[in-house]
């Protein structure tokens, strides 16, 4: 591992002023930026570290919560507002990671993970994320866990986070702080970018920028899943993940908010999905179209192939369930 200047400022400003200064990182939980660091794929020369910036909340907001950045994930997964009114999300928190992980992991953090595609993190391969213009070894590669949504010719990994694709179904807002103290607020959809032709540029994040909250608005009524479908139940990252709120008005879908994990390089929201479901009666021939809306765009590179039918498969079980179809 390399050098590092280990800094720990007492205030959002400083925090701030600090990260303008070359290959500097913010240090909350650790948990992915530490193993970067020894395997050499992140080499920052200064590590600010935030947790006494009083970042570790969960307060009442309008109707709804606003949850600090330096939150740990077990924390929130336990919190008995999170459990009452957003179960998604703690279902999500508590299929993302082990124990001893989420004791560590932050909420800002875990927004910021990078991706965990083989190929970013072996050093002698070549990638566009951690070195734009190398190209893309998992093209043509080994490609199991990657990608079939919003992909590109430059980049085909997929997002990791269980927590961000509750959070989309949310319509969480993330804070950010800027350098001198200007604070913004963007939608979480709207937080990352897809691939395109930069893919190491991962968020709407500016130099010296800092997560300090997400923003829930008051809770949806209606039924909240989170479904991961995975290679093994302990711990593993998603081959596809659904989180799902309906509510039902007299047998017909009211309104349906789906998001999706495992098949883009974000978490995928599928605005065209939900506005098809309004309105409908719960059939399959209606969760049949929503899946073929959902993948009709997909391109998929051989040994993930198979996340075509196992997505379809998947939004339809949800969709029973969310509906009361299954009942």
């Amino acid at each position: 591992m390399k050098d590092f200047i280990y800094l720990r400022p007492s205030s959002r400003d400083e925090a701030t002023a600090e990260a303008l200064e070359p290959d500097t990182a913010f240090l909350a939980g650790g948990t992915n930026l530490l193993d970067l660091m020894k395997l050499g794929i992140a080499a920052p020369a200064r590590l600010v570290d935030v947790n006494r910036l009083e970042l570790d909340f969960i307060e009442e907001r309008e109707g709804g919560l606003r949850i600090g950045a330096t939150v740990r994930n077990s924390d929130l997964a336990a919190d008995a507002r999170i459990r009452r009114s957003y179960p998604v999300l703690a279902r999500a928190l508590l299929a993302g990671a082990s124990g001893q992980l989420r004791n560590m992991a932050t909420t800002g953090g875990n927004l910021l993970q990078r991706t965990r595609c083989s190929y970013f993190y072996d050093t002698a391969m070549d990638c566009n994320k951690r070195s734009p213009g190398a190209g893309c070894s998992a093209i043509g590669g080994a490609t199991r866990n990657h990608a079939i949504l919003g992909t590109s010719d430059k980049c085909i990994a997929t997002h990791p986070s269980d927590m961000a694709v509750a959070l989309a179904a949310l319509d969480a807002v993330v804070e950010i702080e800027a350098p001198g103290g200007q604070r913004r607020h963007v939608r979480l959809d709207e937080f990352y970018r897809l691939p395109g032709d930069t893919p190491h540029i991962e968020t709407c994040m500016d130099p010296g920028d800092l997560v300090t909250a997400v923003v829930l608005p008051p809770p949806l009524e209606g039924r909240q899943i989170y479904r991961k479908i995975r290679d093994r139940a302990s711990y593993a990252f998603a081959l596809v993940s659904i989180a799902a709120i309906v509510r039902m008005e007299g047998g017909r879908i009211g309104e349906a908010r789906l998001a999706f994990g495992g098949l883009a390089p974000k978490p995928w929201r599928a605005a065209e999905l939900e506005d098809l479901l309004k309105g409908q009666s719960p059939s399959e021939n209606l969760f049949d179209r929503a899946a073929d809306l959902l993948l009709q765009c997909a391109t998929t590179a051989g040994e993930n192939d198979f996340k075509i039918p196992l997505a379809r498969r998947t939004l339809a079980s949800v969709l029973r369930e969310a509906t009361g179809a299954a009942s």
